[in-house]
Formats: C-alpha cells, structure tokens, sequence
C-alpha cells in the first residue's frame, strides 16, 4: 500500500538561475513503504525549502540547515567558522558550505583541499566568500 506525503512548498522542483527564488509550488508524493529513496527525497525536498525561506540558493545549498542566534548555517560548516559568525555579528543571513565535500565536519575521507564558506545576504544577492578553512 502506498503512503501519503502532503508536501508543499517544494521548490527544488523549479530550478533558478538568478539571485531570484522559484516561485512556492504545492506537491503531492505517492511512494511505496518498502522504497527507502522515497523517504530521502522527502528529506531532500522539505530541506530544500527550509533552505530556500533562508536565502540559500539552490546551487549553494549544504546537506543540512541550521538556524542558531537568527543566522542559517547550511551544511557541514566548520566550527572555527561558526564560531567567526557569532563573535563578528555580521548583517547576513547565514553561511553554507555547499554540497558535503569529503574530509568535513561528519563527513568522511580526507580533506582534500579548502574549504569556501559562503556568506549568504538577507537581500538575495549572489553569495559571497565568507571564509576559508
């Protein structure tokens, strides 16, 4: 039998190509209870819209999304730059370390270079470089 996910607001459905966000589209997901995919794309799709509320553009979205002291943190950010955050204050809506590149905070293997964290702005505009590590 198959399980019932109401999901609205899915706007990874829709790409972007601008600072600009997709316009909120509702969905329904039919999926079979024994299909495990199924319930990450559920995942996927719930946390792409938290991401996109916070500003994070799709292309510079992490794996996960955290809101601490009214910053979004998206993605396996390392916590000497969480730690810049907090202490600097900055007018920004948060930082992302897109994607979940191997060596990071929980990730497994090795690092295999730096890693660029995005400052992510209130106003849309495109993200820049926040720090390095």
């Amino acid at each position: 039998m198959k399980q019932l996910f109401r999901l609205t607001a899915v706007a990874a459905l829709l790409a972007v190509s601008s600072p600009t966000f997709a316009e909120t589209i509702k969905a329904t997901l039919y999926k079979n209870p024994q299909c495990s995919c199924c319930e990450n794309y559920a995942a996927y799709l719930h946390l792409a819209e938290i991401s996109r509320k916070a500003g994070v553009p799709e292309t510079f979205q992490g794996c996960h999304t955290m809101f601490v002291n009214g910053y979004d943190v998206d993605g396996l950010v390392p916590i000497n730059t969480v730690r810049k955050l907090l202490s600097e204050k900055p007018a920004i809506a948060g930082i992302t370390l897109p994607g979940m590149p191997l060596g990071s905070p929980g990730m497994g293997g090795s690092k295999e270079g730096p890693f660029t964290i995005y400052a992510i702005t209130k106003d849309g505009a495109v993200p820049s470089v926040y720090a390095t590590e």
